[in-house]
């Protein structure tokens, strides 16, 4: 249902008009007057976003830590969002920070409360955030731990009911199940295996409920940045299949953290490729009554595949990043071939098996969806083509990344050329102040932006200190722990962070929580609550919002260089100096994110520490300057 805009609208005045009227009653005088603190940085950057509305323009708007960035976007997104009758699109860095911007006392729930405003706001999160019916059915069959069973008593009764679903309430996502281990939730959430579009269960899942109470919002809409470009790059062709796009038609977008948006673009146009899956999706083809022929070409895919995959791991790079390059063999692009011929040759007996109704209508027509996106992915790998591919571990299982490179001229078709606001919204989005990095590396040619500091006066509030390899890294943070203040603690990568988890004392571990153990954003609370003083992460560069006592030190333990991988390696063989333009700027540019954990309100204060061994001592030069205070 439509709501009223927060304002009159009158004859003498266009909505613009008192769209700029009603944000300066409400930033200079009302929430002022409720005890908010308002800051000057933080009126121009809504009145900035006043105009790109109303030019309909892509909008840089970078802020320094502590504007208030949010509540800026906030009051012209709402009333935009209710002008239009179509919702406005906040797609944060990922979703770890999706829960963030909705928790009780958050910048949302405070406007409410201040300017009496019924908020509808609704969450839209990635696919693999929910629970899959088919896969739990599965799990349940083999899994004896209580978290099997704490996810059966969470599935309404409903569901596997006769009569229609449309009064259920959401269930099945990842925050509903905080306790559970990422590595239990991977058993039973979606993955890219599961087609939807096949599933007999579809309108009963969790996912699809989610889908229809998103839609349906007035006000805002928050999902990942993952999410809404898994959604730019599936619109067309869910369209053409006859199903709805992930997203509805929205107003305007707010990219919170938008320096990130390049890294999810790339990440939704991946071919992903998995050692088992197709070995066991095959397996479950292999029934009574299924033709001669078929179970020959069947089993021919499975051998060839194995036979590729055992290549694959041949022809690696070892090293300790996730993602490994592969040098690719005569040998398994020859397998790789082969393996298009045995998809066609399948795909063919599948024919005449539909006519037989000997495999199961769901189970067939998910495997031959499923082998033609396989198909099109080996296609790529094996091709003369700018494509980037690597090997990796996801989903607990080992997987081939395909990549294309033709990141600027989709976003520029797909999204840039929409005549749509955009708000990209940051403390780190230029270069010395000039966007032009940023703008062309997302093909975007035409835009306004600004740039405004941090009001903070860091001097009076924070410390920073370098430390300069006297010791181990592991005992310099033995030491700073022992006063059980509240501290955060970065690492570059996951490799890093359970390397150092290794290093610890069984005591020690006791006392510090680590990323994955559960459900992040539960995590997060019981950090902020004081159930846990030591978070050990490697996702938390942006987007935390820890005021005052809840986070008083942050510990940087390896400067946040981007890794030797093959994706890092394409950008580098495409610049001139691979350091200066892709390496440096990922760094400082992650390195200020990092530090910006800490002050996030005028009541904040704390320490910063940065750990530097030999190699990271020699480019202190390098990142001393954008420190906000002095290092000693």
């Amino acid at each position: 249902m439509r709501k009223p805009l927060p304002f009159e609208l009158s004859k003498d005045k266009s909505f613009f008009e008192s769209l700029s009227d009603w944000m300066g009653d409400v930033l200079y005088d009302e929430l002022p007057e409720k005890g908010l603190e308002m800051r000057d940085e933080q009126i121009f950057m809504a009145y900035q976003i006043e105009k790109a509305l109303k030019e309909k323009s892509v909008l840089f708007a970078e802020a320094g830590v502590g504007t208030g960035k949010t509540i800026a976007y906030l009051l012209p997104a709402i009333s935009y969002a209710r002008y239009t009758g179509r919702p406005a699109l906040i797609a944060c860095a990922d979703e770890t920070l999706i829960d963030q911007l909705v928790k009780a006392g958050g910048d949302i729930e405070k406007l409410e409360n201040l300017l009496n405003l019924d908020i509808d706001v609704r969450l839209a999160k990635s696919r693999d955030q929910y629970l899959c019916l088919k896969r739990f059915e599965e799990a349940e069959k083999v899994e004896v731990d209580d978290w099997i069973d704490d996810i059966a008593m969470s599935i309404p009764e409903g569901v596997y009911a006769k009569g229609s679903m449309l009064s259920t309430q959401p269930y099945g996502a990842r925050s509903d199940y905080p306790f559970i281990s990422d590595e239990s939730w991977q058993k039973v959430n979606f993955n890219s295996l599961m087609q939807c579009g096949v599933c007999e269960m579809r309108n009963r899942c969790g996912q699809t409920i989610h889908r229809a109470h998103y839609r349906s919002s007035s006000d805002l809409i928050i999902c990942s940045q993952d999410f809404l470009m898994e959604h730019l790059a599936t619109k067309e062709s869910r369209e053409r299949e006859g199903h709805l796009p992930l997203l509805p038609e929205v107003s305007m977008m707010v990219l919170d953290e938008g320096h990130l948006l390049e890294y999810a673009a790339q990440k939704a146009m991946t071919y992903k490729v998995q050692n088992f899956t197709i070995v066991n999706l095959l397996d479950r083809l292999m029934v009574d009554g299924v033709r001669e022929s078929t179970l020959y070409a069947m089993e021919k895919l499975q051998e060839d595949h194995e036979r590729f995959f055992d290549q694959l791991r041949d022809d690696i790079v070892p090293s300790e990043e996730n993602r490994k390059k592969i040098n690719k063999s005569k040998t398994l692009l020859t397998y790789g071939k082969r393996l298009i011929d045995d998809v066609e040759k399948l795909l063919e007996e599948f024919v005449f098996e539909s006519e037989l109704y000997m495999i199961p209508e769901y189970e067939l027509n998910m495997a031959e969806e499923f082998l033609e996106q396989y198909q099109a992915a080996i296609k790529i790998f094996t091709a003369k083509s700018d494509a980037i591919d690597w090997l990796e571990e996801a989903d607990g299982e080992e997987t081939l990344v395909i990549m294309p490179r033709l990141i600027t001229e989709v976003l520029e078709e797909k999204l840039f050329s929409k005549n749509l606001p955009i708000i990209f919204s940051s403390a780190t989005l230029s270069v010395k102040k000039d966007f032009t990095f940023i703008a062309s590396s997302l093909g975007i040619k035409d835009y306004m932006s600004f740039s405004v500091p941090s009001p903070f006066d860091y001097d009076e509030v924070m410390k920073i200190e370098l430390h300069e390899a006297k010791n181990e890294k592991v005992v310099e943070v033995n030491e700073l722990l022992k006063d059980k203040q509240k501290t955060l603690i970065l690492f570059k990568s996951k490799h890093s962070m359970l390397k150092f988890k290794e290093s610890l004392s069984l005591m020690a571990r006791l006392s510090v929580f680590f990323e994955g153990d559960q459900e992040l954003s539960s995590t997060i609370r019981e950090f902020q609550s004081g159930t846990i003083s030591t978070l050990c992460s490697y996702h938390l560069w942006e987007g935390l919002d820890l005021p005052e006592e809840s986070l008083t030190r942050v510990i940087i333990y390896d400067l946040p260089f981007p890794p030797q991988d093959p994706l890092f390696d394409a950008k580098r063989a495409f610049s001139k100096n691979a350091f200066e333009e892709v390496d440096l700027p990922f760094m400082l540019l992650r390195l200020q994110q990092g530090i910006g954990r800490l002050i996030r309100t005028s009541k904040d204060y704390g320490e910063i520490h940065i750990l530097l061994n030999e190699e990271e001592v020699k480019v202190k030069d390098q990142f001393i300057d954008i420190l906000p205070v002095l290092a000693k």
